[in-house]
């Protein structure tokens, strides 16, 4: 299946020495780099024994040898390769597209870039499968529009209803997708999950309180979508309220955890200042709220909350796919209203509404327009399931589920 992303990792590729693909395991990274780097690149991976001992023996030989076209596989098993690798690049700074990193534990290849790789390395996140992708469609025209009042207003549908709510109890790792089979889509879910839990985490973080950290990933299941409260967290965990801190900065550093802060701009309101999160893939998601079917899924107490944290990634990913920076928040003020999502980006400031069904009272969007209105946002969003694009008033636009 094409990614949306590839036309920008061959952008990134001809502007930097050295692109790095981040993602969680098994999202389709190394895939990509395969259908990237075709005839001429040399692929090592890390967690192969013979691979990681030539590179180990000594980077800095390795890199006068392998000069460029190199694809290096979960590069953050081995942190003495990216001094080496700086020392490679400054070698010879005006060749681009020299080495493609693919790595799924981001803190450590954060850390490298901003001690060893500053402004030589560009990074491209790339999550599991959107729904659009995993029914093969490679463009992703809501992020190109985004800021465009007429060029929302030229989507087109991209999936049917059916497809959507498919993907969306399913979620988007790629080996369930191919396999087709609940059976196995349940047995893969438990296994990654032990695999990131007991294999990935107790390497980056030794010591590490197993137990309760698998506790903690439950209660975020069980939170999922809404304001989170650390401190209750800490005492349902029994431990402190920086533990829990950092135990959910190791979740999103991993990709486990879409975290949002509390958006506080120049209001004039009252503001919650408490932070919010999802887990970031909903397949992952239902598995550990036990939904089997949607039916369940549809008739869960939390399902607005489920759906919310679906539409979201897909929002974030598509964006993140075609290149475009952006700052994710959420809003709400002491009084109650809220807006579900609000990118900052090179376009400005723009709020985005999410309801799972298609309404027409303006009182059901009021915080979405108040929201555009105080901050003078160039426009506002309101996905639903609507069956077509719809312009509410002069700045928002409502865009079903479908066409995204």
């Amino acid at each position: 299946m094409d990614r949306q992303c590839t036309a920008f990792l061959h952008e990134l590729l001809n502007l930097f020495p050295v692109v790095a693909i981040l993602g969680p395991r098994q999202c389709g990274k190394t895939t990509l780099v395969n259908s990237v780097a075709g005839e001429g690149w040399t692929r090592f991976d890390l967690e192969r024994a013979a691979d990681r001992a030539r590179l180990e023996r000594d980077p800095d030989l390795f890199f006068r040898l392998e000069t460029t076209r190199v694809a290096i596989d979960e590069a953050q098993e081995l942190p003495a390769l990216f001094p080496a690798l700086r020392v490679a690049i400054d070698a010879d700074r005006s060749t681009n597209g020299r080495y493609l990193l693919t790595g799924s534990v981001s803190p450590t290849l954060v850390r490298a870039i901003h001690e060893s790789l500053a402004g030589r390395m560009a990074t491209l996140e790339l999550g599991p499968f959107t729904a659009t992708e995993a029914h093969g469609k490679s463009e992703a025209p809501f992020a190109q529009h985004l800021s465009s009042i007429e060029g929302l207003l030229t989507l087109q549908p991209r999936l049917s209803l059916q497809e959507l709510h498919d993907s969306w109890l399913r979620g988007g790792f790629p080996e369930p997708w191919l396999k087709n089979s609940k059976r196995f889509s349940d047995l893969w879910c438990e296994n990654y999950l032990r695999s990131l839990l007991d294999r990935d985490l107790p390497r980056l973080v030794p010591g590490l309180n197993l137990p309760r950290f698998r506790a903690l990933v439950q209660l975020l299941a069980g939170v999922s979508g809404q304001i989170l409260n650390q401190s209750e967290l800490a005492r349902s965990l029994g431990v402190s309220q920086p533990t829990v801190r950092d135990w959910l900065h190791l979740c999103e550093g991993t990709f486990l955890w879409r975290h949002l802060l509390a958006w506080d701009r120049h209001s004039t309101k009252r503001l919650v200042k408490h932070p919010k999160g999802h887990l970031r893939d909903s397949g992952l998601l239902h598995h550990l709220l036990r939904i089997r079917s949607q039916t369940e899924l549809l008739e869960h107490p939390r399902m607005g909350n489920l759906w919310e944290g679906f539409v979201i990634e897909q929002v974030l990913c598509q964006l993140a796919h075609v290149g475009e920076a952006v700052r994710p928040y959420h809003y709400r003020t002491g009084a109650g209203a809220e807006v579900d999502l609000v990118l900052e980006g090179s376009f400005g400031t723009i709020p985005i509404e999410i309801k799972y069904a298609e309404t027409g009272d303006p009182r059901k969007w009021r915080a979405l327009r108040d929201f555009v209105a105080e901050q003078d946002c160039p426009l506002g969003i309101l996905i639903d399931n609507g069956t077509r694009v719809r312009q509410l008033d002069d700045k928002i636009v409502a865009v079903p589920a479908v066409y995204l």
